[in-house]
């Protein structure tokens, strides 16, 4: 089942007269920003690209660095035991 709705004083208010039992579960769904446009559409997950794929244009960005940063990069930034 889906309802129409909109908010007035801070709560949800159907457009239409609906009788659901106390303590249903619901999904909300923003279907408009504040302005009253059409809410964006997010892609896909499957569209969407991997976290290696973003930071790929920054691995290897620093040189410089010593060979075990990785591991032990709170060691060097804040004075930490080294791991190995």
């Amino acid at each position: 089942m889906t309802f129409q709705g909109h908010i007035e004083g801070g709560q949800i208010v159907f457009d239409q007269d609906v009788c659901l039992p106390e303590g249903m579960r619901v999904r909300v769904e923003i279907l408009a920003n504040e302005a009253g446009k059409e809410a964006a559409e997010e892609p896909p997950l499957e569209e969407l690209p991997s976290l290696y794929e973003r930071m790929k244009p920054f691995i290897g960005a620093v040189k410089g660095l010593p060979p075990d940063f990785a591991i032990n990069h709170d060691h060097y930034l804040h004075g930490q035991p080294k791991r190995r």
